[in-house]
């Protein structure tokens, strides 16, 4: 029997997959735990619209994303923070100061995208990677200057 997956099942697929099982395991576990759907057109209707609608918000936010790096790409962001003698930090820069910066500025960027190579514990300049997406990765330029 032909069923569509409402939810991922171990070993068999993950949701919105077409799998064919034997009659029994579809009725007795997958169609009465409502883990899956019966494969008819109908259902299958609705499996290839829901798949269609997410292609395309995924293809609107990689748009989204790649707006958002060609516009970060050229600048510089200055973060203003304590420090002591010889432009030594009090603590380091984290991805989160990072984040706020951004966010200050007007740019939503999740603080676990941004990945610092080294610490940051002295005034400078300094290239960080962001990654908004899985595809749009770019270098991202801050100076850590003196409060």
């Amino acid at each position: 029997m032909k069923v569509v997956l409402i939810k991922e099942v171990k070993k068999l697929g993950r949701p919105d997959d077409i799998v064919e099982v034997s009659d029994g395991y579809a009725r007795n576990f997958l169609l009465k735990n409502g883990l899956a759907l019966e494969a008819t057109p109908d259902n299958l209707n609705i499996v290839k619209t829901r798949k269609k609608a997410e292609s395309a918000k995924n293809q609107r936010a990689l748009e989204s994303s790649q707006a958002t790096a060609e516009a970060l790409k050229d600048k510089v962001f200055d973060l203003p923070v304590k420090c002591g003698e010889g432009g030594r930090l009090y603590g380091a820069v984290t991805a989160m100061d990072i984040a706020q910066a951004l966010a200050d500025a007007g740019y939503a960027v999740d603080k676990r995208g941004i990945q610092i190579q080294q610490p940051i514990k002295s005034l400078g300049d300094y290239t960080v990677d962001v990654r908004l997406q899985a595809e749009v990765i770019f270098p991202l330029k801050i100076r850590v200057v003196a409060r």
